[in-house]
């Protein structure tokens, strides 16, 4: 007959709450895990999926995701003219956040090449990619805008026309795709005021000058559309997006366009190595540290509540020694009944963890070898915390049965 089995029998209820206790703790470990996965991947989902062989950026700068970045739009034909280049992107980045319908609206607002990118690689689950030039967007349904929905941004109303799942920025907003144009005009969208003013100090600053006082035209000019100012050039991008020709020398490649002095070049390893080492790191080792702290506190937990088990069969224990039971019979009487408490509670935290991490405000990705990783832990934790118990059940002497 089975000891550990026939105690569990006996106190079935408490065995029971320990597992359930024991299994949320283990969840929560288990969440900690998933959370820094999730972390991890939501920073380079957007490296991962738009498929760059190299990222041009603005000089002494780690952009377009780590540091604003800002180069002109003409450096997408400069790029193209690079020997090994087979398609060169403009590619726009910024975080928005407006009111939507009594409601925070946050947006990491992507603007994509149109027409050369419409969002084609990007993973629909409703409607299509962008199908002209302007005043249609791709939403992440995690911004909760349905299909066919209209919003407000800057001047202009937006239809989203496709939704995507699991799209999201490093920071966990949902990502919405327009066309450069289109995202530009939102970044870059100012009051009606503001621009007036703007105007009127162009022209102070023209009448200022000996030019704007001998050729009058140059008032009217300076106090027109930016855009028809030659000396203003066209809204900034954030970087050019290079694919390379097959076949071609990546490190030629990348040679030729870091000599140029106003930019900089990241192979997509490199933006990826950016972002885990910048805007995400202190997060990681914040959600590392955790994970760590709860391991050891579920390790005190259960090498209480094994003590504590212990101490309520202080009375069977000494009878057993008393009958004539060797030690290794109750050792393993102990060591039996923490590792199933270990085991139980491991698939109990899987089992809770299957209902509650979809329900995350961020993204919890677990994966095989994590559980493999936590399961060699919760072993060890187990054989840990029954050690505090066997030293108390070896030191009960038998004469304790009398008393």
């Amino acid at each position: 007959m089975n000891l550990a089995t026939k105690d569990i029998r006996h106190n079935f209820g408490r065995f029971a709450l320990t597992t359930v206790g024991v299994g949320l703790l283990l969840m929560i470990v288990m969440g900690m895990g998933g959370i820094y996965r999730g972390l991890i991947r939501e920073a380079t989902l957007l490296v991962d999926r738009i498929g760059g062989d190299f990222w041009v950026v603005q000089g002494s700068t780690r952009g377009p995701f780590a540091e604003i970045s800002r180069v002109p739009p003409i450096l997408e034909d400069r790029v193209r003219g690079v020997p090994g280049v087979a398609s060169a992107r403009r590619f726009v980045s910024h975080t928005i956040q407006r009111e939507f319908r009594g409601r925070p609206l946050r947006i990491v607002v992507q603007g994509l090449a149109w027409p050369d990118d419409q969002g084609a690689w990007l993973p629909l689950i409703a409607g299509r990619p962008l199908g002209q030039a302007h005043l249609e967007m791709v939403a992440d349904r995690s911004l909760g805008l349905p299909l066919g929905e209209k919003v407000k941004l800057g001047k202009d109303i937006y239809e989203v026309v496709g939704l995507t799942s699991g799209m999201v920025g490093s920071g966990g907003d949902g990502l919405g795709f327009f066309t450069v144009s289109d995202a530009q005009s939102i970044q870059f969208d100012l009051p009606g005021d503001a621009i007036r003013l703007d105007r009127q100090s162009r022209r102070a600053r023209a009448e200022a000058m000996d030019m704007g006082r001998v050729q009058p035209l140059v008032l009217e000019r300076s106090a027109g559309m930016s855009d028809g100012i030659p000396a203003l050039g066209p809204p900034m991008v954030s970087a050019v997006l290079v694919a390379l020709e097959p076949g071609a020398d990546p490190h030629a490649v990348a040679a030729t366009i870091a000599s140029w002095p106003d930019v900089t070049v990241y192979s997509e390893q490199q933006q990826k190595d950016l972002l885990l080492s910048g805007m995400v790191d202190k997060a990681r080792r914040q959600l590392g540290l955790f994970r760590a702290l709860l391991i050891i506190i579920s390790t005190i937990i259960m090498a209480l509540i094994i003590y504590t088990l212990t101490l309520d069969k202080v009375h069977d224990i000494a009878m057993l020694k008393l009958i004539g039971a060797r030690n290794s019979v109750i050792v393993s009487l102990i060591l039996q009944q923490a590792l199933l408490i270990g085991a139980l509670g491991y698939g109990l935290a899987y089992w809770f963890g299957t209902f509650a991490f979809p329900r995350f405000p961020r993204m919890v990705t677990i994966e095989a070898p994590d559980l493999l990783q936590l399961a060699a832990i919760v072993l060890g934790i187990s054989v840990l915390a029954s050690l505090l118990g066997i030293w108390k059940a070896v030191r009960i002497e038998p004469n304790k049965v009398l008393s």
